[in-house]
């Protein structure tokens, strides 16, 4: 009984202890940790707000970035840096031909061998441009023997003259005996009209080393020589590197146009006729046609009445005529150049022509040098632009008929003058031939053969100088200038200008000079072509507070409900967090 009496009321005393330990613990811990209960809309908004940032995040702003990014194809930066450290090899050809006493006997038997001189070529550049004279020693075959042996020069280049021409670039040097009849024995050497050249021998024991000095010098004034390079590279070179004497002369290019205008500004006292289609198809186009290699060439002509120069001649009572001097000479080109309207829609240079006849109160003009002594020709010209001739009436036509008095042009005299112009404005000038060295006149189209290889030469190495500086240029400005565009044409212009440029540079170094001044051709053309590209300007001119005056109204609406959400599930989480760290 005591035993059960008291485990009942123990064992009962034990159990409701043990229930209401037991089971009011779990209950404050539930109430302290759950509290409000989570509603399935909570959950739902949640999830939704995770959903539109994750979208958000994950592709829409990718395919923001993407739809709206510079589009900017890739260049070659690393190989148009390398252009500003080309090197230019230029190699000529030289064949040198040995008549049989023309060296002595001992050396003629170590005929034939090939001998090479390179020099670089001092200019203040940083393309360096170096000159390979590749000689080539052979005897004399049977046929150039007995045409060297003729009476006279003109005659042994007749005879010479082979089926098939040289290539361009090349040249041949004969080598006569000492005691031959075919120079004057004072002449050292001779350079024709073609790609060919006749010097003097020596019996010697260094007659190769005295006659390849010779021959160099001659090759020299017949290809390279360092003015020719300094004139073509005359927009790239210090002015430091000019003098007041020289001339630049016309920039290369595919085409040009040229325009012969006679201005009559008295036309009540001067009936003037001039032949110009005649004088063109006779003069003027032969010369064309041999320089269609450097150009093409268009031709037209106009009459101007009432054109005046724009400045008043001086009187000069002791001659009783009227004269211009070298400082007024370069006011005159204004005035007139806004009558000539030939250059306005022009998309090639333009070389003007003109022939002025002067008033019958300003009969006869002159013009003066810069002595004051009259200038032979009457004319002058202006680099890059062209040339003015005054032609005089003469006084006894005035005596002879009323007025207007008919003026028929001399077109033989003026065109004389006109080609001699037109070779000056294309850097064609007498060159500077060694002493004792005889220099053939041109031929009937007024220019020499191996004087259009030299214009050739000088016009591949222009361009590709500049080709070069605008690639580099380009180069420079795409990678300082983030938001240009830059197409796929244009990129592939920029690879075909280094193409060119490169291709260029391989054919000069072999001696194949058409090919290198027609690559040399298409890189300045490739080059320009991505330069003034219109799509580079696209873009240029939209900085940045455009962009965020256009972005921010159409972001930001969005933005903010996302934001908040985003934070607002962040507190909670981290709040939730906290709780099962100080419940553990």
């Amino acid at each position: 009984m005591l035993t059960n009496a008291g485990r009942g009321p123990l064992g009962a005393g034990c159990l409701g202890f043990s229930a209401s330990g037991v089971g009011r613990a779990p209950v404050s811990v539930s109430s302290a940790s759950v509290g409000p209960p989570v509603t399935p809309e909570v959950v739902r908004g949640k999830r939704a707000a995770l959903f539109f940032a994750a979208v958000a995040i994950v592709l829409g702003l990718p395919l923001w970035w993407k739809t709206t990014e510079t589009y900017r194809a890739s260049l070659p930066y690393s190989e148009i840096s390398e252009l500003n450290a080309l090197q230019l090899r230029l190699r000529v050809p030289v064949t040198v031909v040995f008549t049989r006493e023309s060296v002595p006997l001992d050396d003629q038997e170590k005929l034939p061998f090939t001998v090479v001189r390179e020099r670089e070529i001092p200019l203040k550049y940083k393309m360096k441009i170096k000159c390979r004279f590749q000689k080539a020693y052979r005897r004399a075959f049977d046929h150039e023997e007995e045409a060297l042996s003729s009476g006279n020069v003109q005659e042994a280049e007749a005879m010479l003259t082979v089926p098939q021409e040289q290539a361009e670039g090349s040249l041949t040097m004969y080598v006569i005996s000492e005691r031959s009849s075919l120079l004057p024995q004072d002449t050292m050497s001779y350079i024709g009209p073609k790609r060919t050249a006749v010097v003097r021998g020596i019996m010697h024991r260094e007659a190769f080393n005295i006659i390849g000095r010779r021959i160099i010098q001659v090759a020299q004034a017949m290809s390279l020589t360092e003015d020719v390079l300094a004139a073509a590279l005359a927009d790239h070179l210090p002015e430091d590197k000019w003098s007041s004497d020289k001339r630049r002369p016309l920039k290369s290019s595919l085409g040009y146009e040229i325009t012969f205008s006679l201005l009559n500004p008295d036309p009540k006292s001067h009936s003037v006729h001039w032949d110009i289609e005649g004088a063109v198809r006779q003069y003027v186009q032969p010369f064309l046609n041999a320089l269609s290699a450097a150009g093409n060439f268009s031709v037209d002509s106009q009459i101007l009445y009432y054109a005046m120069l724009g400045v008043n001649p001086r009187f000069d009572p002791t001659s009783s005529s009227y004269y211009l001097d070298t400082h007024s000479l370069p006011h005159v080109i204004n005035p007139v150049e806004s009558r000539l309207g030939s250059s306005a829609a022009s998309l090639y240079p333009v070389l003007n022509f003109l022939l002025y006849v002067p008033e019958l109160a300003h009969s006869p003009l002159y013009i003066q040098d810069k002595d004051g002594a009259p200038v032979a020709t009457n004319a002058f010209h202006s680099p890059r632009w062209g040339g003015i001739m005054v032609y005089n009436v003469d006084s006894k036509a005035y005596n002879a008929s009323e007025l207007p008095v008919r003026v028929e042009v001399d077109m033989v005299r003026v065109m004389e003058v006109f080609l001699a112009q037109l070779r000056l404005l294309f850097g064609i000038a007498q060159p500077q031939v060694p002493p004792k060295c005889l220099l053939s006149g041109p031929k009937s189209e007024g220019l020499m053969t191996w004087e259009l290889d030299r214009l050739l030469w000088a016009r591949s190495v222009e361009n590709l100088a500049t080709a070069t500086t605008t690639l580099t240029s380009l180069a420079q400005l795409l990678g300082k200038i983030s938001n240009i565009v830059i197409k796929d044409d244009v990129a592939s212009e920029v690879y075909s200008a280094v193409a060119a440029v490169q291709k260029a540079a391989e054919e000069l170094a072999s001696g194949h000079l058409a090919s290198a001044f027609v690559a040399s051709q298409e890189a300045v053309m490739s080059s320009e072509r991505a330069f003034f590209d219109p799509s580079l300007l696209h873009l240029l001119y939209f900085p940045d507070d455009q962009k965020f005056a256009i972005y921010i109204p159409l972001f930001l609406p969005m933005a903010v409900p996302i934001l908040l959400s985003l934070v607002k599930i962040f507190l909670e989480t981290r709040k939730s967090w906290k709780n099962l760290e100080k419940t553990d």
